[in-house]
């Protein structure tokens, strides 16, 4: 990255908000209702599932509610928790779980990344999805990430990144069509998108094994496990 360019993703980050107010959050439910958005989704649940099967998943930074929708139809048995530090984006998914008859297996609370409410060990998935370069502390919301999660267990961080391989942007081009893809790319300068190097590199600066990054549809993920018997050494846990 050159150095302009990340001078510039800096003034991004410090004036971008990490959660979506209202009535931004109106217009975000309805843009990621559309089929386009509801394919990327689906799509994640099914990367989701070749990790294993689920039986408590968290999903920060869960917006509108519908990853956890698509996941629960791969794990209808599993108890899912989605959390949003915006109270009107958690309002949406709240609403949008109870419409779909899944409010008795999906929980949405409000919270930020880097201060989940939840007690050690409390989940056996932890995953997110385009919200990591919202972050304002990624490192600590990561290491609350490692906190929750229990010994074993997969946390899986989904977002675009600024360099899209080419063959990806081609496997996106036949799926989706140019004009999304050409709004994909547009979309990476106004947002501080990470790149998959750097989010690799993120996620070395904590206590997870690194196992590396791949693809599902456009979005990248960075697939972060958490040994079975390491407590955390660097970051002091925090308390619910």
């Amino acid at each position: 990255m050159s150095q302009a360019g990340g001078r510039w993703r800096r003034i991004l980050k410090r004036f971008h908000p990490e959660g979506i107010p209202w009535p931004a959050s109106v217009f975000y439910n309805a843009l990621s209702g559309t089929g386009i958005f509801l394919r990327h989704y689906d799509l994640v649940a099914r990367d989701i599932a070749r990790y294993g099967t689920t039986r408590h998943l968290l999903d920060i930074g869960t917006g509108p509610g519908h990853l956890l929708l698509a996941v629960h139809r791969r794990f209808p048995d599993a108890r899912l928790v989605g959390v949003d530090i915006s109270p009107a984006m958690a309002a949406q998914a709240q609403r949008n779980v109870k419409r779909r008859g899944a409010d008795d297996r999906i929980q949405i609370r409000v919270a930020g990344a880097d201060a989940l409410p939840f007690a050690d060990a409390a989940f056996d998935c932890v995953v997110s999805t385009g919200s990591l370069h919202h972050w304002r502390n990624p490192v600590d919301a990561l290491a609350e990430a490692h906190r929750v999660l229990a010994g074993g267990g997969y946390a899986l961080m989904y977002d675009l990144v600024r360099n899209m391989p080419r063959s990806i942007c081609q496997d996106v081009r036949n799926r989706f069509g140019g004009f999304r893809l050409g709004l994909l790319w547009l979309h990476s300068f106004e947002e501080p998108f990470l790149s998959a190097e750097e989010m690799t590199a993120l996620g070395r600066r904590t206590d997870f094994t690194v196992e590396g990054t791949a693809f599902a549809g456009a979005l990248c993920c960075l697939v972060l496990r958490k040994t079975a018997a390491v407590e955390s050494g660097r970051y002091k846990k925090r308390r619910p």
